[in-house]
């Protein structure tokens, strides 16, 4: 008996469930060849919202949560990328990668991973301090979360080049509403469906597929987002630090006019989870 193949609806990710968009408007997804494969949701300024509400809400939970824990479930996310890598490189492949390099990026997006999950931990007592001061007092500075990290994709590397920034933000205790990659969005759609099977919260990570001008504006001025990062053009990094300035938010933007190879060891590290995190300083009376 002859039966119609089920083919897959792609949904964007947001507060642990899967949306379309307020809108219902979708963008054709071509495969290298130029065949139809699938429509991608063209998210709204109102799902961004959407977004960041799901993010607030998930914080204080995700933020509590001891490192250990967090090291875990991260651990356990990048589990879910390597037992389904063959899927993920074919997904990477949609956009006219060869086989090798889309397998070498979902390998690499594994490793990072678990490079932070191995973070969780640490990174307080390298960036925290006790500090000597000139006053009969204690001083001590301790590391927090910023809050709500806005998310910018990099056009290529779709999987490897998300992973690598929004892997930092949730390291530290911080949730993220991302933009995918405009021209290669299924790497996302995919990735979102890691997200819901593994440990990590509904909302702490949410990721949003859609135009990139429809969007930008949102994300630059939205208040409850507190930090932005990810790549983005010369026209838009003015357009953002602009908006950034009156909401007052921490910008950090890669140039997307230079060739970026997110395989390099600069795209991981502790600095990079310093760059989304505030730093609290307390002072305490000696013998009070």
């Amino acid at each position: 008996m002859n039966r119609l193949p089920i083919t897959k609806t792609p949904k964007c990710y947001v507060g642990g469930a899967f949306i379309r968009s307020e809108s219902g408007r979708v963008a054709p997804l071509l495969d290298a060849k130029g065949q139809f494969f699938a429509n991608i949701p063209q998210c709204t300024k109102k799902d961004l919202r959407n977004a960041v509400e799901a993010a607030a809400k998930a914080g204080p939970g995700w933020a509590k949560r001891t490192a250990y824990n967090r090291g875990q479930i991260i651990y356990r996310l990048a589990e879910m990328i390597e037992a389904r890598s063959d899927e993920m490189a074919q997904a990477i492949m949609l956009g006219g990668a060869k086989s090798a390099a889309a397998e070498r990026e979902v390998a690499a997006a594994v490793d990072r991973l678990v490079h932070y999950a191995g973070w969780t931990d640490k990174y307080e007592s390298l960036l925290g301090s006790v500090n000597s001061v000139a006053s009969p007092h204690f001083n001590f500075t301790v590391t927090e979360p910023m809050g709500i990290v806005g998310i910018l994709a990099p056009q290529s590397a779709p999987l490897l080049g998300l992973v690598s920034l929004f892997a930092p933000a949730i390291t530290s205790g911080n949730t993220v509403v991302a933009l995918a990659s405009t021209a290669q969005p299924y790497p996302s759609i995919l990735l979102g469906e890691m997200l819901a099977t593994s440990d990590l919260p509904g909302g702490v990570v949410n990721l949003l597929t859609g135009q990139r001008a429809e969007l930008l504006p949102t994300f630059s001025t939205h208040a409850h987002l507190r930090a932005l990062t990810g790549v983005a053009d010369a026209v838009e990094r003015k357009a953002l630090r602009i908006g950034a300035a009156d909401s007052v938010k921490r910008v950090k933007l890669i140039e997307s006019e230079t060739p970026v190879d997110w395989y390099e060891d600069q795209h991981q590290g502790l600095y990079h989870l310093k760059d989304l995190l505030e730093f609290k300083t307390t002072w305490h009376p000696v013998g009070a």
